[in-house]
């Protein structure tokens, strides 16, 4: 694609990036065919090519954000299906989160939609406040019908999604050190490695946390949770609040370098994290700290340490499966596990050498409409998207679904009575832990 920015122009870092990506699209076309919300709506506008022409536009003018480029890159759902299809390699999530970026600088959006991002904003990254939040919504939640389409349908989705019952907090929900189990002949401790806990996978199903400890100490592993970690930023990030995403991510850089070596502390094989939203913008942390001097080399050393749960299992040799047989797991692969991560086939392989029939559902590329916070801001497609998914899942009649995601576990679950449970708490089961509550 040819540019026309000038000179000055190219001197600011994000545009000199932005035209470098520009410049490799070569309109093929071939992200309209797996983007959701074209698939859906059937508008050039809600297809990656079309988004990228009008962030063309709007950075080579070097204008504000107009109503039209905010409704288009608003209903995009950052899947990054499109990077998997592209032959070209076009890195249109750094594109569109800088086109968002650029929005929330320059757009000045309705009251209503102002309050709703920063209310999602302040909210979800703080485990406190999102509990009494959800015990609120709880008893609102039988009222959810009668939201209609409140604030574009946006009060009825929160009500709706609203856990029929907020678990309590977990006892292994806090910082510090988990030691790992070493056998009674001697054996040594494997590895030592961070876990990040999270912010709305604590609250929503803090099982996952329990269940990653239990495997990972359980197979040699200390796991050290450091008091300053905090949200991994994406929720942020994606919002295009650059200030907040940004205070976030050094948080966490700050927390994790601190138990390097290099950092002065007893070292870190791995920071293991179990939401693959979560896993794909931490390992982005040496990209989106890049132009800052004090924090872009370590920012660099944590994303290069940063592993999806399923990563790091597979390095441990997990012993055959001495429990659950005969069961049909429907595995969901979240978007940013199979194209943010590019982690394809790992987790079936995992999941089938523990004892479990695992079976890929069909149009597998497609979202399920979560996308972070999408669901909320975007319910109708993101509803439509649930459904479609949903009836995909339900063709295989599997006995549960897997997923290594919160965010598709909310939405998959809140259209259809199988249990969905995370990929980690499988594992955990078949290699000696409990049965998921989800399952009894």
């Amino acid at each position: 694609m040819q540019t026309h920015f000038t000179l000055a122009q190219l001197a600011d870092p994000e545009i000199a990036v932005a035209n470098d990506i520009l410049r490799s699209c070569v309109h093929c076309g071939f992200c309209t065919a797996t983007c959701p919300t074209y698939v859906l709506l059937g508008d050039e506008l809600d297809s990656p090519r079309g988004r990228i022409y009008l962030i063309k536009d709007m950075l080579e003018q070097g204008r504000d954000a107009g109503e039209q480029e905010v409704r288009h890159i608003d209903r995009c759902l950052s899947c990054l299906s499109c990077m998997t299809t592209c032959p070209s390699g076009v890195h249109y999530m750094h594109l569109v989160d800088h086109a968002r970026t650029h929005i929330e600088r320059t757009y000045t959006r309705p009251l209503p939609d102002r309050g709703l991002r920063a209310l999602l904003a302040n909210l979800l990254p703080r485990p406190a406040l999102f509990r009494l939040a959800l015990l609120g919504a709880r008893l609102a939640r039988p009222l959810a019908p009668l939201a209609g389409n409140l604030l574009g349908g946006r009060l009825k989705a929160m009500l709706s999604l609203a856990p029929k019952r907020v678990a309590r907090r977990s006892d292994l929900d806090r910082p510090g050190v988990f030691p790992a189990q070493v056998v009674a002949n001697g054996g040594e401790r494997r590895a030592r490695v961070a876990l990040l806990l999270g912010c709305a996978q604590r609250v929503l199903e803090p099982a996952i946390n329990d269940a990653t400890i239990r495997l990972l100490t359980r197979h040699g592993v200390e796991v050290v949770v450091p008091a300053a970690a905090g949200c991994c930023g994406s929720l942020a990030h994606h919002m295009g609040r650059e200030h907040d995403a940004h205070a976030a991510v050094k948080a966490n850089v700050d927390a994790w370098w601190a138990e390097t070596a290099e950092g002065g502390g007893a070292g870190l094989d791995a920071i293991v994290i179990n939401a693959s939203g979560c896993g794909t913008t931490v390992k982005d942390y040496g990209f989106m700290l890049r132009e800052d001097p004090a924090y872009r080399d370590k920012a660099a050393a944590v994303a290069a340490l940063a592993k999806d749960v399923t990563e790091f299992a597979d390095t441990l040799e997990l012993p055959a499966a001495a429990g659950p047989a005969g069961l049909t797991v429907a595995y969901h692969s979240a978007c940013s596990m199979q194209h943010g991560q590019k982690i394809k086939t790992l987790p079936q392989t995992l999941l089938t050498a523990a004892g479990f029939t695992v079976k890929a559902v069909p149009e597998g590329h497609l979202c399920c409409g979560s996308a972070g916070t999408y669901n909320l801001l975007q319910p109708a497609i993101a509803e439509r998207l649930r459904d479609r998914k949903v009836r995909n899942i339900e063709s295989l009649e599997p006995d549960l679904i897997a997923t290594g995601n919160i965010g598709c576990m909310s939405q998959i679950g809140g259209g259809t009575g199988i249990p969905i449970v995370h990929t980690v708490q499988l594992l955990d089961w078949a290699t000696g832990g409990p049965k998921p509550e989800a399952l009894a």
